[in-house]
């Protein structure tokens, strides 16, 4: 059986594979991490693989639409349309992102959220046992540990989603499970067994023991929670199904509780509201406390599924929109989750760009927010216009002086965000005009996800991001799907809250609105938000 040998983060790898599988699937299989932003049909151009020894056929029509010049002459291939016949020797050239766990951010950093309350332990009965919250986000998964006694946070982690290596966004993963039991297996299995690494992270790190926890809570977005389940994920893929509940909650948990080393744990993962409204939204619903005020608010929770609540002051709206990868650097050729080395700050100083990284390590990629800024930065100096073309020398791409290799927004990529950009925006349009409320009306804006950590709410409102609001009004608020699955947790009155909520909300299906093809087309502009 030919082999492949595999070099990535400085070992080799020797792999068997059976001829007419592509290295995807290769890589795949042996769990070596790879970018990938689709599903296997060559349309990302992330899957790069750099070919050292043997023999492959030439590149595609696709390689040679995705792949310059140099890079083809060095060897550089997609990974996805090699299909190997012989032995062969390769390196990875854009690896994928292993997961390592992080200490959730702390709320006391300079993070402006209603969420930094303390949370009463959940009764009197609780003392020694442990509960645990997680968010199970399409890109990135969080996991906090309380004590039940006293309600205080013991230890939390946050880290990517391995499923992501079938798929950037939901939709690619979905299809790819509809379209194969053994996929859907494999997304499963992969987001089981990375729940259970996070939590063994914090038992060994934080001395942690596990028997003692009792109670765990979940909550995520639709396809996140059918994949889980393994139920009804094929229903997602339909859009006649789009507005209707979709029962997508495992039919035992016991097996959860076991493969996550919590035997004893009541594990209750709470369903999402309808299509891909999932119970991360109406979580952190719950968190702000938006709903508890006559003053209209709006909540925007960025991510590659973006979910968006409007309240005006009696009744709750609520949608979501395909943002895609973008938001949180995936997608992109120089795109980054939000991990050390990734550009999270660019700002332009006498004509100098300046980049600040996370954890100031070297520069790997740019995150969401630092996307933010340069493409406001281009914006003005009239590097990029409003349609999102680059020029002035830059038709190929604007090179950061940071970085090694050199990190370049190319083209593609701002029309990336600039999709992203506008399903967003014609969500936040669609809801504000259907409730007859204007930006000026708004008591609260409350940007949440990974961009409610550090996004520079100036540039975001310039580039058609965030309405034209007063600065004051715009409440950075970070993981309210987390804080709000942890008062599911910890307070007995917040599930009556939570279903409150639910019934109350008013789910809007964008595709369906007759003029959502204009607002989207509107959208595309890298300027100010219309109307709102």
């Amino acid at each position: 059986m030919p082999v492949v040998r595999v070099r990535a983060d400085l070992l080799t790898e020797e792999i068997a594979f059976t001829t007419g599988q592509s290295l995807r699937e290769v890589l795949e299989r042996a769990m070596i991490p790879v970018r990938f932003g689709c599903n296997g049909n060559g349309s990302c151009g992330l899957c790069r693989v750099r070919i050292t020894s043997g023999i492959v056929p030439d590149p595609s029509l696709q390689e040679f639409f995705l792949l310059g010049g140099d890079d083809r002459e060095s060897g550089v291939r997609l990974a996805c349309c090699v299909r190997p016949g012989d032995d062969l020797s390769i390196e990875i050239a854009a690896s994928g992102s292993h997961l390592a766990w992080r200490s959730l951010p702390q709320a006391d950093e300079g993070v402006e959220t209603p969420t930094a309350k303390a949370l009463a332990p959940a009764d009197h009965g609780s003392a020694g046992t442990y509960g645990v919250a997680v968010d199970l986000g399409t890109s990135q998964i969080s996991v906090s540990l309380r004590d039940l006694g006293t309600g205080r946070r013991l230890a939390g982690r946050h880290g990517t989603n391995p499923q992501a290596a079938l798929g950037a966004d939901v939709m690619t993963r979905l299809v790819a499970a509809a379209g194969s039991g053994e996929t859907a297996f494999l997304l499963r299995d992969r987001v089981v067994r990375v729940i259970g690494d996070g939590l063994a992270d914090i038992a060994s790190r934080d001395g942690i023991d596990l028997s003692r926890v009792a109670r765990l809570a979940l909550v995520g977005n639709t396809a996140m929670l059918a994949l889980l389940s393994g139920r009804n994920y094929a229903l997602l893929v339909r859009p006649e199904t789009w507005m209707g509940t979709v029962d997508c909650l495992p039919a035992d948990t016991d097996g959860l509780a076991v493969a996550w080393e919590t035997p004893s744990a009541e594990i209750r993962i709470h369903p999402p509201l309808a299509g891909f409204v999932g119970s991360d939204l109406l979580a952190g619903v719950l968190a702000t406390g938006m709903t508890e005020h006559e003053e209209p608010a709006l909540l925007i929770d960025f991510g590659t599924n973006s979910e968006i609540a409007l309240w005006d002051g009696q009744a709750l709206s609520v949608t979501s929109a395909a943002g895609g990868p973008a938001f949180e650097g995936s997608g992109m050729r120089c795109g980054l989750p939000a991990v050390p080395g990734a550009i999270c700050r660019v700002e332009f100083r006498n004509r100098v760009v300046e980049c600040t990284t996370i954890g100031g390590a070297p520069a790997r990629g740019l995150c969401g927010t630092g996307l933010v800024d340069l493409i406001a930065h281009l914006l003005r100096t009239g590097i990029l216009s409003e349609r999102g073309r680059l020029s002035g020398g830059h038709d190929k791409g604007y090179i950061l002086p940071d970085g090694d290799p050199p990190l370049v927004l190319t083209g593609k990529d701002v029309d990336l965000f600039q999709r992203a950009k506008a399903a967003v925006g014609s969500g936040i349009q669609a809801l504000m005009e259907r409730a007859g409320i204007s930006g000026d009306e708004l008591g609260h804006v409350y940007v949440c996800g990974t961009f409610g950590y550090g996004l520079d709410t100036g540039n975001a409102r310039e580039i058609g991001l965030l309405p034209m609001v007063p600065e004051d009004r715009i409440r950075l608020c970070g993981n309210t799907a987390l804080a709000g699955c942890e008062e599911l947790l910890l307070d007995p009155k917040a599930d009556g809250r939570l279903e409150a909520i639910r019934r109350s909300a008013e789910l809007v299906n964008l595709a369906r609105l007759p003029d959502f093809e204009e607002l989207f087309l509107a959208n595309l502009y890298l300027s100010p938000l219309g109307g709102a």
